[in-house]
């Protein structure tokens, strides 16, 4: 063998060997980063998802659903009549609220009780998109409250939401209200009192206007500048932050300070992703982190920890921050949505619907 070919066979083992390595180099480079490895060695798990009791999830105000069945005598003649019961003024009545529902009261003849008011309830609480409530007056405590057993009650209130994010209740979801809440008082032998349906129609129409003028939902998207990352690798990193696993796949949540509150933030990405048999070599290249404005109380800081969050998450994970058309978020961009919000802040507090409270949970949901 010549020692040109022995050269050339060299040389040709060089190539092999440099395009070989240069792949492999490649491969590593565009592999989804992993999450570190804790101090035992042993590779991280992701964290178990919440159960649906322990995320923070939002609470739309409600009752236990009774059977459709109805049980006689739903009303006892032999209680004594409640008129030394206190009634509570009309500008707060329990959890129905008359800036956002109609109510409709119903008066009693004497005492009803809680189990009788439980097998009276409608099978759904619904009228059509509408939440749709009843609650009693408790002979002991005078407040208003959702009937319970073993309780005796001297008045009830029948009440649907005027407004939520699927629009204004109208004439027809008004008149299933009326249906629904005339049974409920003739099983227990009451008389209710409804409102003008055009008036209560048009107030429905003002407050969904006012709703919708001042709903805010906020949405940053981080996006990989180079390797994309695992789904253990975006769990490790949000965890420090504080955020947990949420319900869903490919989902988590940033707990509000008070237990059974909204999360304040929510962080999401892939669904498939998160589900894959491997995990591990699931690329994800971008995240959405959210913000529900009128969810989350004021005093959470939420625009400025989700800024925060989303600059540590960019800086930490080799990203960038922008909307949701890919075009980038600055400083002053963010400075002018803060402004904003404040505005909106102030603007949701004079209607008393602050930010966070439960009539502003309800009315934005």
């Amino acid at each position: 063998m010549s020692n040109l070919t022995v050269a050339l066979a060299i040389l040709g083992g060089l190539v092999l060997a440099t395009v070989v390595g240069y792949n492999a180099w490649m491969s590593r480079r565009n592999a989804p980063r992993q999450p570190d490895a804790p101090d035992g060695g042993a590779p991280e798990t992701a964290p178990a998802p919440m159960s649906r009791e322990e995320e923070p999830v939002l609470h739309v105000t409600g009752h236990p659903v009774a059977g459709a069945e109805r049980h006689e005598p739903l009303f006892d003649p032999d209680l004594p009549a409640p008129s030394a019961l206190p009634i509570p003024t009309a500008d707060r009545r329990g959890g129905l609220d008359p800036l956002i529902d109609v109510i409709a009261p119903i008066t009693l003849e004497g005492l009803a009780s809680g189990d009788a008011a439980i097998a009276a309830m409608p099978a759904t609480r619904r009228a059509g998109s509408k939440p749709v409530a009843i609650e009693g007056l408790n002979e002991h405590t005078g407040e208003w409250e959702p009937a319970a057993p073993g309780q005796r009650y001297g008045a009830f209130q029948a009440g649907v939401q005027l407004a939520n994010r699927t629009g204004a209740l109208n004439e027809i979801e008004y008149s299933e209200f009326v249906v629904k809440a005339q049974a409920f008082a003739d099983a227990i032998n009451g008389a209710p009192e409804f409102p003008e349906m055009l008036d209560e129609v048009a107030r429905a129409r003002e407050l969904d206007q006012f709703a919708s003028a001042h709903d805010a939902q906020l949405g940053f998207v981080l996006r990989a500048l180079h390797a994309a990352w695992s789904p253990g690798y975006v769990q490790q990193n949000a965890a420090r932050l504080g955020f947990v696993a949420g319900i869903i796949p490919g989902r988590m949540v940033l707990p509000a300070s008070e237990l059974g509150l909204p999360p304040i933030l929510g962080l999401s990405f892939d669904t498939q992703a998160a589900l894959a048999d491997d995990p591990a070599q699931s690329a994800i290249r971008e995240l959405t982190l959210s913000l529900d404005v009128p969810q989350v109380d004021r005093s959470e800081r939420p625009f400025a920890r989700m800024r925060e969050t989303a600059a540590t998450l960019a800086r930490e994970m080799d990203g960038v921050v922008t909307d949701s058309d890919g075009q980038l978020l600055r400083e002053e961009t963010m400075d002018a949505i803060g402004a904003d919000l404040e505005q909106l802040y102030d603007t949701l507090d004079s209607r008393e619907l602050s930010a966070g409270s439960p009539l502003a949970r309800r009315l934005f949901s």
